[in-house]
């Protein structure tokens, strides 16, 4: 039996997965955006400040400024999530099923729940989706420990921000809500909005910019989820073209190969001296890098036995163009490795002296400039995409953030605090690099105002609110196990 990550598809297979892969990678967005997207348009066309159409083109416009213009943080700290041995292996049998299950099992569930009415979180979705291929992978991959693979303290980091940030839209959102109140005496600010008349112009000017504003932390934090995934499928079927970034300069080329040899001179002391064959370095690191591995002597040998590869892998040259196509998903391999082992063992505290963990710490970010880059036509495939989904999905949203969710509709006043809070919330988590909810911000801050305002909250809405958290975590997590196991038997009848 083939291992996990051993399995490598034909040429027609790939080209075929390839496009399918991009297919339903595109279709994740689309969902993404009449799913999440739409809750930057609802408050502008349920208050009448813009008709629909113009509303949507509007906030797409501002979704792809924010995606172009997003540094990938976020997309791969999605990446950062998985198994390392698939992301390393992307082009494996299993490297593609993980990649289907992760967009089919995510599609699913999104769609699912829009149909429902329930206000679930894609982010939640994937999240969910992720530790279900990790937990399925370390079962088929014969793990000795179950989960193993499964990055938990980057899921948690991950989980924490997207269950706090809704109670930070409820709290801030009624905040500044009472804080309006109490500063702005406009009494038609806080008036339910009469049906096909819009506001006047200064209410107006402040809701549309209030969407723009979510609309771009959309684009910059949501809209990198898929990019991630998409970078990971085309590093797995043309690592010639997109395993390294083809735009570092020959200065940044030449200082990371500088600094790959002063790294080197580090490592060897730490190492002893010790080397190990290419495959047994690959492997020790590969094993580190799980759950359950543990620093050793043999760690360090690993790691200064990878890095000297890199060294080699840019001796003379200029660009990383000039490194071989057939040699680029290998030298990423590398890279990836070693920045990863680098960041653990950062966390580990296991560089005592400080001037060398700051110059690793230094190596490391250069490291992941070579590989973490995404090509501004897959930012703008994303945008489109979701703003397609945007057009099919407004109806639904605006009238469950304007009617659903308070006892009262929303005024003026509450959509405005909803979507200041909705927008300094998702700017802060991209900073951060850690992914967000668009739904559960601005769903939760149009709630919090309903509560500040005194006129309660629709009893539904906060059940519905409550189902979605509590299901969407197992059942993407059960989804995405299912699917992998599923797409992993698939690829393996290829092959004997």
């Amino acid at each position: 039996r083939h291992g996990a990550t051993g399995i490598k598809t034909t040429t027609a297979l790939t080209y075929l997965m390839l496009f399918v892969a991009l297919l339903i990678a595109l279709g994740f967005e689309f969902v993404n955006g009449f799913h999440d997207t739409a809750n930057a348009v609802a408050t502008v066309i349920y208050t009448h400040t813009l008709k629909p159409t113009p509303a949507v083109v509007w906030s797409g416009m501002w979704n792809l400024i924010g995606v172009l213009v997003s540094t990938g943080g976020v997309a791969f700290g999605i990446v950062a999530l998985l198994p390392v041995e698939l992301v390393i292996n992307v082009g494996s049998g299993a490297g593609f099923a993980m990649v289907f299950s992760l967009l089919l099992s995510a599609m699913i569930w999104n769609v699912g729940t829009w149909y429902f009415g329930l206000p679930a979180s894609s982010s939640h979705t994937l999240i969910g989706s992720i530790v279900g291929v990790g937990l399925a992978n370390s079962l088929i991959a014969g793990s000795h420990t179950f989960g193993d693979g499964v990055n938990w303290a980057k899921v948690n980091d991950t989980l924490a921000a997207l269950l706090l940030s809704p109670v930070i839209g409820f709290v801030c959102a009624g905040g500044l809500y009472l804080l309006m109140r109490l500063l702005v005496r406009a009494p038609e600010l806080y008036r339910e909005p009469p049906k096909d008349q819009p506001p006047s112009f200064w209410i107006r000017a402040l809701l549309v910019l209030t969407c723009t504003g979510v609309s771009f932390a959309h684009g910059s934090n949501d809209g990198q989820k898929g990019m991630g995934l998409l970078m990971l499928i085309l590093i797995g079927i043309i690592p010639g073209v997109y395993a390294l970034n083809p735009g570092l300069s020959a200065a940044a080329v030449s200082q990371l190969h500088a600094t790959s040899i002063s790294a080197s001179s580090v490592l060897d002391r730490l190492s002893a001296g010790k080397t190990l064959p290419p495959a047994d370095a690959s492997n020790g690191l590969n094993a580190f890098l799980k759950t359950s591995g543990r620093l050793s002597a043999t760690t360090w040998a690993a790691l200064a036995t990878t890095n000297r590869e890199i060294t080699t892998d840019l001796d003379g040259k200029t660009s990383l163009n000039d490194v071989a196509p057939a040699q680029r998903g290998t030298v990423r391999s590398h890279i990836y490795q070693v920045s990863a082992t680098i960041s653990k063992l950062d966390k580990l505290k296991a560089f005592t002296n400080p001037d060398e963990d700051k110059a690793l710490k230094a190596y490391r970010s250069q490291l992941d400039g070579a590989t973490n880059f995404i090509p501004v036509w897959v930012k703008v495939a994303v945008a489109l995409f979701l703003g397609f989904g945007t057009m099919i999905g407004w109806k639904r949203i605006v009238v469950t953030v304007g009617e659903r969710i308070g006892k009262t509709h929303m005024t003026y006043s509450q959509g405005a605090s909803a979507e200041i809070v909705a927008y300094a919330t998702i700017e802060a988590a991209t900073v951060s690099a850690l992914p967000v909810s668009t739904t559960h911000i601005l769903s939760s801050g149009v709630a919090g105002t309903m509560f500040a305002s005194g006129s309660g909250l629709q009893t539904a809405t906060v059940r519905n609110i409550l189902l979605a958290w509590v299901l969407t975590l197992p059942v993407a997590t059960f989804l995405g196990a299912m699917f992998f196991a599923f797409g992993f038997r698939i690829v393996s009848s290829f092959h004997t």
